[in-house]
């Protein structure tokens, strides 16, 4: 993949135990890492390279930016993220384009979830 000047390029949450947010993501998203030692762990990007990284950290603070993943299926992705672990913190809503709902994952990061349907 190639870098594009002034885009995102990597995204970073910090977790409070890094096992359980690989098991987290990994169950509710089927996302793959790469070790990188004790605390840290990159996402792998399909097709490879990675899109961020697990920062194992003392604590996580909310209210930063809001990381927003799409879905082609809303209502399976609510049950893969509360079967993972995850707790809702705003129920599916409809906004101009589609649907979204708001999750916490084991450390307390919120993130959202959307979809067109």
């Amino acid at each position: 993949m190639t870098q594009q000047h002034h885009m995102i390029d990597y995204v970073e949450f910090t977790v409070l135990d890094l096992a359980a947010a690989k098991r987290f993501y990994g169950a509710a998203f089927d996302w793959d890492f790469q070790d990188y030692g004790p605390t840290y762990a990159g996402i792998k990007r399909p097709g490879g390279g990675e899109v961020g990284g697990l920062s194992q950290g003392p604590k996580v603070d909310r209210g930063g930016p809001l990381v927003v993943l799409y879905s082609a299926d809303l209502e399976s992705t609510i049950i893969a993220v509360q079967d993972a672990g995850g707790q809702l913190v705003k129920q599916p809503f409809t906004f101009p384009g589609g649907r979204r709902f708001h999750f916490l994952d084991p450390s307390g990061n919120e993130l959202a979830v959307w979809s067109e349907k």
